[in-house]
């Protein structure tokens, strides 16, 4: 599962943390990726730890 950069999920993402976004483009979607999340037959085996733009 790719998460960087896409808008932010709770059904696919775990917020670890907000930070404060480098760009106005990034607020509210996915900075950086701490865990990464696994899909199998597009259902959610394990959800993506991420940090998102405040």
């Amino acid at each position: 599962m790719e998460s960087n950069g896409t808008e932010f999920n709770p059904e696919m993402h775990e917020a670890i943390t907000e930070i404060p976004a480098p760009t106005e483009d990034l607020k509210g979607k996915v900075v950086d990726t701490v865990e990464k999340g696994y899909l199998l037959n597009d259902k959610i085996i394990r959800y993506a730890k991420v940090v998102v733009g405040r």
